[in-house]
């Protein structure tokens, strides 16, 4: 049976800075809660503990787990929360330790609620496990997994959404990339046109045009603010807002409001090589400052690799195609989408299984062949140019300092979002027919290679620059 992935189960929307370490674990204890109360317990529960392993307690701090925890157990919206109130939500809970559960109680919430363990558990690197009590007996343990990009599942019966899902007539299963170039060959349609078709079996015309508006005007609102914040990202690296300066030179006295406006005059300026490379790199860096300070992003296909897709999208409407509309915006995330779901199936998008390949490869991949596919590459070149992105990325660690998702995290989206641009070129001069390696045959490596890597680089920041580079010493 093939698995179906929405688009908009890989494109979400949520607060940063970690998809695996922040909206999952923040998913999660809305999960928990939900089934507190189908098991008629939630009114019982008087404490709280919730336990992290593996790479959630290794680099949670660094992630802000802790914080995105408490967020969930408020019942606040990751979705829809306003920014601004983060700092007031966590404060309260500290100061008078005390946490308004889902909105509708208060119970005890300490420093030492939540527990760093620093063993794995044995199904993924990213397990969170919530306990509830009744005058000191535990009524409830519920563990969950955080496996990448805001998916959370529980071990025992995490495939029981899928099943209910793919009970669906899907008119294009679609398990691996191969399935998806047959289908686009004998159907005579674009890669956008396949997935578009699957997702009207879940959703109403109306429904998939308002939520990729929403998730558009999202990742256009994140560039723009970070094109328009300085200063310095929090969590003790001291590291400096590069976009705003970038921005300010690219600019100039350009006039502009809001976002939209923004676009244009963007178009008006100078288009040399030179400024089309700090463009891109501009609208990738503003992204990913935003995600580090827990702003608003869209995963794509993980928050530490959310910078990759807006920056390769808004080269395309900025500098390739100045009529671009809504159409394009369409055709471009549904084919991204479709990208990342088929390394979801047969990979990861995990940087705690698979490395930084995993997170930024992924994006940089379904960048490429959204692209190709707006400049007119077939189907075939789509997936090429996926294949030629993610090959160039195999290997990649995830190995942050101080367990933040800033450096290198915040540079490697500018990176993957050039790889993209570069990687859509060399496929639309390609025949693929005569290319020797396939997309499918690019992901079953990198799922090897994720494998074989050594866990210390596997999002734990016990290896690379992590410790290289010290805390401590910046």
């Amino acid at each position: 049976m093939s698995q179906f992935i929405s688009v908009f189960d890989m494109l979400k929307i949520g607060v940063g800075p970690s998809s695996s370490h922040t909206l999952g674990p923040w998913r999660a204890a809305e999960q928990w809660i939900c089934q507190l109360k189908e098991n008629k317990k939630f009114h019982l529960v008087d404490g709280i503990q919730v336990d992290l392993y593996g790479s959630l307690s290794l680099t949670g701090k660094g992630h802000a787990t802790d914080l995105a925890i408490q967020l969930g157990l408020t019942g606040a919206d990751p979705e829809y929360v306003p920014i601004e109130t983060i700092g007031d939500i966590i404060n309260d809970i500290k100061n008078n330790e005390l946490i308004s559960f889902n909105g509708e109680k208060n119970v005890p919430f300490y420093k030492t609620s939540i527990v760093f363990n620093r063993e794995f558990l044995p199904f993924h690197a990213n397990g969170i496990t919530f306990r509830g009590y009744f005058k000191g007996d535990e009524i409830s343990t519920q563990t969950y997994f955080s496996i990448g990009g805001g998916f959370i599942v529980q071990e025992n019966d995490h495939l029981v959404e899928e099943i209910e899902i793919n009970k669906k007539n899907f008119p294009f299963p679609i398990n691996r990339a191969i399935q998806l170039e047959e289908y686009c060959e004998k159907e005579n349609l674009l890669i956008s046109d396949i997935v578009y078709l699957n997702e009207l079996e879940l959703n109403s015309a109306e429904f998939i045009d308002k939520e990729i508006h929403r998730i558009w005007d999202t990742m256009l609102e994140c560039m723009y603010t970070g094109c328009h914040t300085k200063g310095i990202l929090p969590g003790g690296l001291n590291v400096k807002r590069r976009a705003f300066d970038t921005h300010q030179k690219l600019i100039k006295d350009t006039s502009y409001t809001n976002p939209k406006e923004w676009i244009t005059a963007i178009r008006s300026t100078e288009v040399k090589f030179r400024e089309i490379l700090k463009w891109v790199s501009c609208f990738a860096l503003s992204v990913n400052e935003v995600n580090a300070a827990l702003g608003r992003v869209v995963t794509a296909p993980t928050n530490g690799s959310a910078g990759v897709i807006p920056a390769v999208l808004m080269y395309y409407m900025v500098i390739e195609n100045h009529d671009a509309d809504f159409n394009q915006v369409k055709k471009f995330l549904l084919t991204a989408g479709e990208i990342g779901s088929i390394f979801k199936k047969n990979a990861t998008i995990s940087a705690a299984m698979g490395g930084c390949q995993a997170e930024i490869g992924v994006s940089s991949a379904m960048a490429a062949a959204a692209l190709t596919e707006l400049l007119g590459g077939t189907a075939a070149q789509a997936l090429s140019a996926a294949e030629i992105a993610m090959e160039h990325h195999l290997g990649l660690t995830c190995d942050p300092i101080g367990g933040l998702v800033q450096v290198p995290c915040i540079e490697r989206n500018s990176m993957g979002a050039i790889k993209a641009i570069h990687a859509a070129e060399m496929a639309l001069e390609t025949n693929p027919k005569e290319a020797l390696v396939h997309l499918d045959s690019v992901i079953d490596t990198m799922w090897e290679t994720a494998k074989d890597m050594n866990k210390n680089y596997k999002e734990t920041s016990e290896g690379g620059l992590a410790v290289t580079v010290r805390i401590v010493d910046c």
